[in-house]
């Protein structure tokens, strides 16, 4: 596998490039204030380490449009994406490694 790190994303156009990309993308939607967000960044980085999915951070302060085509109700969400289709989302805080990491490996 190879990682090119968790990326941050600010905007929408950002994302969906991405989401262009690569085949498997797990985000994490998050705010800047998120204590439980900030928590998640050495489980996210396992798990971009350990999986072949793209690992993205995506703070949309600027572009609360997306907040609603996600329909982001609380943070942290995380939503996994295959081929750029949306197939699953998470919005439960605080998820343990092994979870996450089964999360973006799931079909």
């Amino acid at each position: 596998m190879t990682s090119d790190g968790v990326r941050t994303v600010d905007t929408r156009e950002q994302l969906d490039t991405l989401l262009a990309d690569h085949e498997r993308v797990l985000v994490m939607v998050r705010t800047a204030g998120c204590t439980i967000c900030k928590s998640m960044s050495p489980i996210l980085d396992g798990v971009d380490r350990t999986t072949d999915a793209t690992v993205v951070e995506f703070n949309p302060r600027t572009d609360l449009d997306a907040v609603a085509d996600f329909a982001v109700r609380s943070v942290p969400t995380f939503l996994l994406f295959v081929d750029g289709e949306l197939v699953d989302r998470r919005a439960d805080g605080f998820v343990p490694s092994e979870d996450l990491t089964a999360f973006a490996a799931s079909d």
